[in-house]
């Protein structure tokens, strides 16, 4: 009875003890996802007055800004899979856009603007604002765990799939999208494709190229394309 009791104070002694390092743990991992999402805070604001002053000292000495190449695509899909031709299909799959209104991020690259101009007419994109890009990612992100469809409600889910490349938290999966890390790729590849809803007011003609004289919606939108997110978020 003895020696019952006193393995069991231990055992509970135990647990008590890896309870207690798990949630200091868990403290530590919380400080120092906050204090890298102020990092990150502090990075874009430096970004966004370093371009604001390079524009005004070129607007004062009369010469033109160049704004600096966008490295981000927000691609979404806007045409269903009747009448559509077998390379486009397969291209459509590649780039993991299987459903209507499905929407991913992808680099900007020779291949990937060449993938595009294959199913111009089946999708449409553009350059996603900061403020998009966390707004997908909150509302609508979900991470692909075992081949199954999880909701990221919670950073240790994140940790668990991303801790080795430094990413725990859903800041960190903005920053790295947001500015085209070093691990954008196996980011990209854990969350399942965005499920937009149709947007709010609908399309104007899926028909015509967004650039077109009439006006219509597939094609590159440029950075109209956060308009039309907000629609469809």
């Amino acid at each position: 009875m003895k020696l019952k009791l006193a393995r069991n104070a231990a055992l509970a002694e135990e647990k008590l003890a890896a309870a207690a390092a798990k949630k200091k743990e868990r403290a530590e991992v919380r400080h120092a996802l906050k204090m890298r999402s102020l990092k990150y805070d502090k990075e874009y604001a430096s970004f966004n007055r370093k371009l604001i002053n390079a524009r005004r000292q070129a607007k004062t000495a009369g010469n033109f800004f160049v704004e600096p190449e966008p490295k981000l695509l927000f691609v979404t899909r806007i045409v269903g899979i009747i009448k559509l031709s077998p390379k486009p299909r397969k291209v459509l799959q590649l780039l993991r856009l299987k459903q209507l209104h499905n929407g991913v991020f992808l680099k900007v690259n020779k291949p990937i603007l060449q993938m595009l101009k294959n199913v111009q007419p089946y999708v449409t994109y553009g350059y996603p604002s900061l403020k998009t890009v966390r707004e997908l990612v909150y509302k609508r992100g979900f991470g692909k765990v075992n081949k199954c469809r999880i909701p990221l409600n919670d950073n240790e889910l994140v940790s668990q799939n991303l801790g080795e490349y430094g990413i725990h938290g859903m800041e960190d999966i903005v920053h790295e999208i947001y500015t085209i890390g070093p691990h954008f790729k196996q980011v990209t590849n854990f969350l399942w494709p965005f499920k937009l809803s149709a947007p709010r007011g609908g399309f104007r003609c899926k028909r015509h190229g967004f650039c077109e004289q009439r006006g219509g919606d597939w094609g590159n939108r440029e950075d109209l394309i956060n308009e039309l997110v907000s629609r469809m978020n």
